[in-house]
């Protein structure tokens, strides 16, 4: 995946890249699972309320339901000095409210069956609810309130943030934390995304509890946040659970614009020296955003380019255990390959070649049909749960044009051909910033920059 860090949600929804979790209607106000089939149509409507867009999809029989409360602006709500506090704030308020201090905040998330959770990356962060469909009046309260009115006990806080601080202290522990920390370096120097939303060990530390405070009055505005429910719930209950809590947030003036999207003009190579048995390696593009029309024939030329690269570097070769190609979801997004080998060299020598076929040749009809169809069954198993497809709605609506290009992914992919898969492998897969953790002695910079694909698209 991309560089971007990403912090685990509740629900398992980290398969997700983002988060999710539902309000809903009690087991007294929900639409009975007896009158209202599986089989009937999902639907989705799309609320305001006092400048809060609330999208609810409707999932009958559904036993459970997730709701996902999103901050927009990720890494663009922080700078280099307070780098984490949005972090920090969302982990601090899942501790206790002004109306469920810390004890009775555990015992009813317990006796509920309740989870409440959040996570940033660096486009959006989420403060996320799972509960079950009989307790939902009593989970929407906990969490509503956690989000409104967190108490920022000083005890949490100090517990929290010395959490915090171990986890940032040894994300250089592994390898691959490393690298994409280099990668992070060395990409968005410049960027909005060069203040990472996680933030440091120098500056989580100098966090107090009045800093989150006021954080936490600035981006609780209507206007900055996004509301998506699934489960077994009307609109009408939706909206009036979200009226007497969240709905009463101040509106604010925040409007969001896109980020700024990567382009690299010509290959580089950047070397950390790290003694591995192994050298990792990164290769990354700069590719279009998730609103743009390119991202589907893209997203199958990447699924190709794994099937090639895996085909040629492990079971040709031997070469690496994993091998891989990757294509990303961020606001400025970037696609690229990734391998760990002793033999770097031949290893990326091979995988260029790859990229460089589906570049030059327009690949068989039948082996778009197959992968695409081999994408879509994936898809299909990874939108089960709620917590997916809350998921799904969000980065749709947050950074992919809106939450009705969800409902036409499946269309689009379809509709690739193999002249889209050639055009978009041609201008995409190009001047790779390559990031190396290992033996600069081992790495022959010719194979990395003049096998780099600068060549102009076709």
């Amino acid at each position: 995946m991309t560089a971007v860090r990403r912090t685990a949600i509740a629900l398992a929804a980290a398969a997700v890249l983002l988060f999710g979790t539902f309000p809903a209607v009690s087991a007294r106000q929900a639409r009975p699972a007896a009158q209202t089939p599986a089989a009937t149509r999902q639907s989705i409507t799309e609320l305001d309320v006092n400048g809060l867009k609330v999208l609810i999809k409707e999932r009958p029989g559904s036993q459970t339901i997730t709701a996902g409360l999103y901050i927009r602006g990720g890494s663009r709500n922080v700078t280099a000095s307070d780098a984490g506090i949005e972090s920090l704030m969302l982990s601090v308020a899942t501790e206790a409210s002004a109306n469920f201090p810390r004890e009775k905040f555990r015992r009813e998330l317990s006796r509920t069956g309740t989870v409440i959770g959040s996570g940033i990356n660096r486009d959006f962060s989420a403060f996320t609810l799972g509960c079950t469909r009989d307790h939902f009046d009593e989970a929407w309260a906990i969490f509503a309130d956690a989000a409104v009115h967190p108490s920022f006990d000083p005890v949490d806080f100090d517990r929290v943030k010395g959490r915090h601080l171990l986890a940032l202290q040894s994300e250089s522990d592994t390898p691959d934390a490393a690298l994409e920390s280099e990668v992070a370096r060395v990409l968005y120097a410049g960027h909005p995304y060069a203040s990472d939303p996680t933030g440091t060990t120098e500056s989580v530390a100098k966090l107090t509890v009045d800093d989150l405070k006021r954080f936490h009055q600035q981006v609780m505005q209507t206007s900055r946040l996004l509301l998506v429910i699934v489960g077994d719930m009307t609109a009408e209950a939706v909206r009036a659970h979200v009226e007497s809590t969240l709905g009463k947030l101040p509106r604010g003036t925040y409007q969001e614009a896109a980020v700024p999207s990567l382009a690299f003009t010509a290959p580089s190579l950047n070397v950390t020296p790290r003694p591995l048995p192994t050298n990792y390696v990164r290769g990354l593009y700069a590719a279009p955003p998730p609103s743009s029309p390119d991202i589907y024939p893209l997203r199958v030329a990447n699924s190709i380019l794994q099937a090639l690269v895996f085909q040629e570097v492990r079971e040709k070769r031997a070469l690496s255990y994993a091998p891989e190609a990757f294509l990303g979801s961020g606001g400025a997004n970037t696609g690229g390959i990734y391998v760990t080998a002793v033999d770097a060299n031949q290893a990326v020598s091979v995988m260029l070649a790859q990229v460089s076929l589906l570049r030059r040749q327009e690949v068989n009809r039948a082996i778009i049909d197959a992968t695409a169809q081999d994408f879509l069954t994936t898809y299909y198993l990874g939108q089960e749960t709620n917590a997916a497809q809350a998921g799904s709605l969000a980065q749709a609506e947050l950074l992919g044009g809106g939450w009705r290009t969800a409902e036409e992914f499946i269309t689009k992919i379809r509709a690739v051909t193999p002249a889209d898969v050639r055009r978009v492998a041609s201008l995409y897969m190009r001047s790779l910033q390559f990031v190396v953790l290992g033996d600069p002695a081992k790495i022959d910079r010719r194979v990395f920059l003049g096998g780099g694909l600068v060549q102009k698209p076709n």
